[in-house]
């Protein structure tokens, strides 16, 4: 036979078990502090049966209220736990006014009809309704939990209500005289068994929307350090590319000043030749004297003049095209291997020296300067070095060919790049800077340099630049110059 006193025993070890499971789950997530609200509602249910339990067989007016008031507390802390669990309003007002209410009534029913338990119960299931209704609103109103979830804790919610409300309904109908069954020696103890088997529901439910909880702020988490992975990512990306640049600048200022010494050397090899020669002539022969100094004055304007352009603050404000004679450009040229004493070696053609082309002719004469250098340097003393002008289908072709020592093979493709030598070549005779820093100034015009190996001996620098009326745009240049 299943007894009051028995059913307070489970039901108060229920709501223990229930509260101390609340208790290490809450010191297991502390960033869930609602869950300190659910386990004070357990452990205040479970003190108020116990307080039942211990109560003598008839207990004071004062301690029928003081416990029941206890266990309905309990009801109202896991309203609140719950609202605030669901980020939901929070109706503490109305839990504070339901349990004024309860005192009252208990209290005036204990002091004027002790043995009429009808009116506690209507109160009772009063205040059940009310509070639990308020839950069943903030399941209905939450989205943050699976809509089963939610609709099945609105079912274990209602069933509680309803089983309240039978109670209140059959102590309203039963005789004065009626006598329990068999089965519960105590009509009240079939309601607080199935109060008994609502907490356990309801804690269920409670621990799967926990679990849902932490799932989703586990996913949440998961995104936001995917996204942050994935900004580390575009930042390592935009770092690696900044030093890729840096490095980048690094290599072009090294770059620039390997050009610098190499296309300088020339100008000042030139006055000290013609120092040299004045040297040797002294006063013997004022015009050769005269033809020196005048060789330095222009070897000093043309390194003044490059001195400008590779200082220039910017990368493209160094190039100053013009309108140039392509013969001008030649008698240029060939005056500065006079002055350095090689002019006799070099067979000039030229096929109309009146065409003319938009492009910077201190560049152009570095360009040819470098090449028919290289030609005289690779070639026997004895050899001439021919340098042949013409035009050719809309484009100015420089074709400037020796008989020296070639190029191998299967290095051709490798000729022009920075610091490059051939396989052939004498230690000492060259930097390997030359054609690098050729086709560098010939990009600026939009021209190409091809080397090709002669059928004879020796090799052919071929220059094509196109005779056009204006300079490459801005877009061009850089991918030229890139």
């Amino acid at each position: 036979m299943l007894d009051l006193k028995t059913v307070l025993v489970i039901t108060f070890a229920t709501a223990s078990l229930q509260a101390v499971t609340w208790l290490f789950v809450w010191l297991a997530w502390r960033r869930l502090y609602e869950l300190k609200f659910l386990g004070a509602g357990f452990a205040a249910i479970a003190f108020g049966v116990l307080l039942m339990i211990v109560r003598g067989i008839e207990p004071a007016p004062w301690a029928i209220v003081l416990h029941n008031m206890i266990i309905k507390l309990g009801l109202v802390l896991l309203a609140e736990g719950l609202a605030r669990f669901l980020g939901q309003p929070r109706y503490t007002w109305i839990g504070v006014s339901l349990l004024v209410l309860q005192l009252v009534v208990w209290s005036a029913a204990l002091a004027l009809d002790p043995a009429n338990i009808a009116i506690r119960i209507h109160s009772s299931t009063v205040f059940t309704v009310v509070i639990m209704s308020m839950m069943c609103l903030g399941l209905l109103r939450d989205r943050t939990q699976p809509a089963l979830l939610r609709w099945i804790t609105i079912g274990v919610l209602a069933e509680y209500m309803v089983s309240s409300i039978v109670q209140s309904v059959i102590e309203y109908r039963l005789p004065v005289d009626f006598e329990s069954a068999s089965v519960l020696a105590d009509r009240n103890a079939w309601y607080l068994l199935q109060g008994t088997l609502f907490l356990i529901a309801f804690f269920a439910c409670l621990l799967f929307m926990v679990n849902a909880r932490l799932s989703a702020d586990l996913r949440e988490k998961n995104a936001a350090l995917s996204r942050e992975v994935r900004q580390r990512r575009r930042l390592e990306s935009r770092l690696n590319a900044s030093l890729d640049a840096e490095r980048a600048l690094r290599d072009e200022q090294a770059d620039f000043m390997r050009v610098v010494s190499h296309e300088f050397r020339t100008p000042l090899a030139i006055i000290r030749n013609a120092v040299d020669m004045i040297g040797l002539v002294g006063n013997k022969s004022p015009e050769a004297t005269k033809e020196r100094i005048a060789g330095i004055g222009e070897a000093l304007t043309r390194l003044f003049s490059l001195i400008d352009r590779f200082m220039a603050n910017d990368r493209d404000s160094g190039f100053q095209p013009e309108m140039t004679r392509v013969g001008s450009l030649v008698a240029d040229v060939r005056l500065h291997f006079d002055m350095t004493g090689r002019g006799e070696r070099l067979v000039f053609a030229v096929d109309d020296d009146t065409v003319s082309l938009f492009a910077d002719p201190e560049m152009l004469a570095t360009v040819l300067i470098n090449l028919i250098d290289n030609a005289l340097k690779y070639s026997p003393a004895n050899q001439s070095v021919e340098v042949d002008v013409r035009k050719q289908d809309g484009n100015a072709v420089i074709r400037v060919r020796d008989h020296g020592i070639g190029i191998p093979q299967a290095e051709l493709h490798k000729i022009g790049r920075r610091f490059f030598r051939a396989s052939n070549t004498m230690a000492g005779t060259g930097t390997g800077l030359g054609l690098y820093s050729s086709r560098k100034l010939l990009a600026y015009h939009g021209g190409k340099l091809q080397l090709l190996a002669n059928d004879d001996q020796g090799m052919t620098a071929i220059v094509r630049l196109p005779l056009t009326s204006e300079a490459p745009g801005p877009s061009s240049l850089e991918e030229l110059t890139a």
